[in-house]
């Protein structure tokens, strides 16, 4: 007998992934829903920053930030979201913390991977492969949001084994990709960092992305420093850095190393995660190491380098748009494909990518838009 199809939700509740990266990756799952389900609500729960990040797009009827912690912080969020009366959530977070809330908000249908011990708060089970050493099987995230928003539109038969000994493709539908947009409002914010940054609304520019909340995983400052002089030096761009007030030493140590093309910190110059979207769009490329910027980058539209090492860059392989192309480079290209990056931190570290690859790759990129 043929299976049915799951009732469509009414009034959904998206809980969405906390790094900014993964939530950019989850826009075509947003997408993929507001597209099926035209007549339905659509809420989306994210912690603070989210909803800057995703102002400007149409994919949410209502954003939730998530201002709750400690011990009773999911009875909070959940009192504030149960007056919705939502009666599907769809968590594309894997914690227990956030099913939890699904589970006290009283909504009735709880889809999520089962896993980090919260199968039970859950009425619709996903399964999330793993390897023959027991370890997650690589999914790239962008995937692995799509598939948990088919699930509720479809049959949400497994689509994976529970075993999977290779790498899982992307496989994304065409014409499918990541998206995010800037209101009038960050627009103007961001013009305002660009003429405290110097930069004429005529210029050319490129950024660079050198942090990243792992060290391990940030290609060494002073290669970024001369990668500028060589963006400036070769194609006559205005450098910009941009990067967290954390990462301050890392962007100070570019800005004072770099020879010829003096870079400029957009953070100093008040730069947020809002203003960012429109600058990075206005940018010629980004040179970032795996970090969410990578992606508002390849949202907004913007051809961009990313470095890997010693993460797998198969975790975050995006959708690209034929007008912003990426370029990857890994620390080591001759790793087996059975094998994850992750496995061998030696072997993959960042700082075996280097200069001359990155430049060779910010110039192909470059040369595809005449410069």
């Amino acid at each position: 007998m043929a299976a049915t199809a799951p009732v469509k939700p009414l009034r959904l509740l998206v809980v969405l992934p906390n790094w900014v990266g993964d939530l950019v990756m989850a826009t075509p799952a947003l997408r993929l829903l507001r597209q099926s389900l035209r007549g339905s609500f659509i809420g989306g729960l994210c912690r603070p920053g989210g909803d800057e990040l995703l102002e400007g797009l149409d994919l949410l009827d209502e954003v939730h930030v998530e201002r709750g912690g400690g011990v009773f912080g999911p009875k909070f969020i959940a009192a504030r979201i149960r007056p919705r009366m939502y009666d599907t959530a769809l968590l594309l977070t894997n914690s227990f913390s956030t099913a939890l809330v699904a589970r006290i908000a009283g909504i009735p249908r709880r889809v999520g991977y089962n896993r980090d011990g919260r199968g039970f708060l859950l009425t619709d089970k996903l399964v999330t492969p793993r390897r023959g050493d027991g370890s997650y099987a690589i999914i790239p995230a962008c995937r692995y949001y799509l598939d948990a928003a088919e699930s509720i539109l479809h049959e949400h038969l497994p689509r994976y084994n529970a075993l999977s000994a290779t790498p899982i493709p992307l496989a994304f539908p065409p014409g499918l990709f990541m998206e995010l947009a800037a209101s009038e409002r960050q627009r103007a914010a961001a013009a305002e960092v660009l003429r405290r940054a110097g930069v004429d609304p005529a210029s050319r520019y490129a950024v660079l992305n050198p942090g990243g909340n792992n060290p391990a995983k940030r290609w060494p400052a002073e290669r970024f420093a001369r990668l500028a002089d060589h963006l400036h030096r070769r194609h006559g761009l205005r450098v910009l850095v941009n990067g967290s007030p954390a990462e301050a030493p890392i962007i100070d140590a570019i800005v004072s190393d770099a020879t010829s093309a003096t870079p400029v910190s957009i953070a100093a110059c008040g730069s947020s995660l809002g203003t960012l979207k429109p600058i990075v769009e206005g940018a010629a490329i980004m040179v970032t190491n795996d970090t969410g910027p990578r992606h508002i980058a390849a949202a907004m539209g913007t051809p961009v380098v990313s470095l890997f090492g010693p993460t797998d860059h198969r975790w975050t392989l995006i959708p690209t748009r034929p007008d912003a192309p990426e370029r990857i480079l890994v620390a080591d290209p001759t790793l087996p494909e059975r094998e994850s990056a992750n496995d061998h931190p030696a072997r993959c570290a960042i700082d075996h990518i280097k200069l001359d690859a990155v430049a060779a790759a910010a110039d192909e990129l470059l040369a595809l838009q005449g410069s």
